[in-house]
């Protein structure tokens, strides 16, 4: 499908200024672009918007994409995402209309990906549990080994866009060992990857950092659970990026506890943790507020990628990142 100058629509949570005035003006280059304030309702007032829009571009808080709304919608032909997951936003009825849709997971993966090998590589060194000034009666603990990245195994749970990328960042620390755990990915497709494929189990048991990119499936929930972290080798960091409940906090805590394993949890299991949580007060966690993803200036690049999305559509190329009906089922 071939559509020059489409009309174009905007859906997100009002108020995040996420679209400034130089990227509507690059929208409008391409389309007419319906409205500058976002639609975060699809109520009576966007009745106007979605009877001309033929593309909607969407990010966080987009409402979700039903048949009465894409009935109010007739010539729709694009919803092009740009932020991640789409799974909250989409139903059926988008597919069975024909509707191109694209994510811009892609771009959203480039900061979790760097935050995780920051993660990996202060993990190894110990760096965020051991703080302080430097204290020269101590510096035998420099001989200690259990800290450093040289000779380290990195196992990577989930060859998703961001596990992708991690061993991509990873590969130019030819001193690290990097496994992978998908059943999805054969054998020979892993070693095109620069890395070998193993079990769970086996890549538990072998990781000197555990770092999860799996989805958030029903199959996939607490994937790491107890048989896993007890695998897990003494002094081994537990890196999640992806979602809390793909580790079993329950099975986690007596070891976090006992100090045989550090975390470095960018999401948890419930979100936000309650503030009597004994991960709160454990040294050998290290607890962000889900802030691996976009943001800052980070958020500019998943404007240009939905901003070239739009402009693929409207002259008939192939997208950079397409979510399909059968894609959508493994994708986070």
């Amino acid at each position: 499908m071939s559509r020059t100058h489409p009309s174009i629509a905007i859906a997100h949570w009002p108020g995040m200024g996420l679209f400034g005035e130089a990227d509507l003006d690059r929208l409008g280059t391409l389309g007419t672009v319906l409205n500058t304030e976002p639609i975060g309702a699809w109520d009576d007032e966007a009745d106007a918007v979605l009877a001309e829009a033929e593309v909607i571009v969407g990010h966080w808080g987009c409402p979700p994409l039903d048949a009465a709304m894409l009935d109010r919608a007739p010539r729709l032909g694009l919803f092009a995402y740009a932020a991640g997951t789409v799974k909250m936003t989409l139903t059926d009825a988008v597919w069975d209309r024909g509707i191109r849709v694209t994510s811009g997971a892609n771009a959203n993966a480039e900061p979790v990906a760097e935050f995780t090998l920051a993660a990996i590589l202060f993990a190894n060194k110990g760096v965020l549990w051991r703080r302080g000034p430097v204290d020269f009666s101590a510096m035998s603990a420099m001989d200690d080994l259990q800290w450093g990245n040289y000779g380290r195994t990195v196992g990577i749970v989930g060859a998703s866009l961001i596990g992708r990328r991690v061993i991509e960042l990873l590969r130019p620390f030819s001193h690290m060992t990097v496994t992978l755990y998908d059943p999805y990915v054969s054998t020979e497709e892993a070693a095109s990857l620069g890395v070998d494929k193993l079990e769970l189990d086996e890549l538990c048991a072998t990781a000197d950092v555990l770092s999860i990119h799996a989805p958030a499936l029903p199959e996939t929930m607490h994937m790491i659970g107890a048989d896993q972290l007890s695998a897990l080798p003494d002094g081994a960091t537990v890196i999640n990026t992806a979602r809390g409940p793909l580790i079993d906090h329950e099975a986690l805590l007596p070891h976090l506890a006992s100090g045989r394993l550090y975390a470095i949890l960018d999401v948890t299991d419930p979100e936000p943790l309650p503030d009597n949580s004994p991960l709160l007060e454990m040294p050998n966690v290290w607890i962000s507020p889900h802030l691996a993803g976009s943001q800052g200036t980070e958020l500019a690049r998943m404007t240009d990628y939905v901003i070239e999305e739009v402009r693929r559509w409207s002259i008939g190329e192939p997208a950079l990142n397409e979510v399909t009906r059968d894609r959508l089922a493994t994708m986070a």
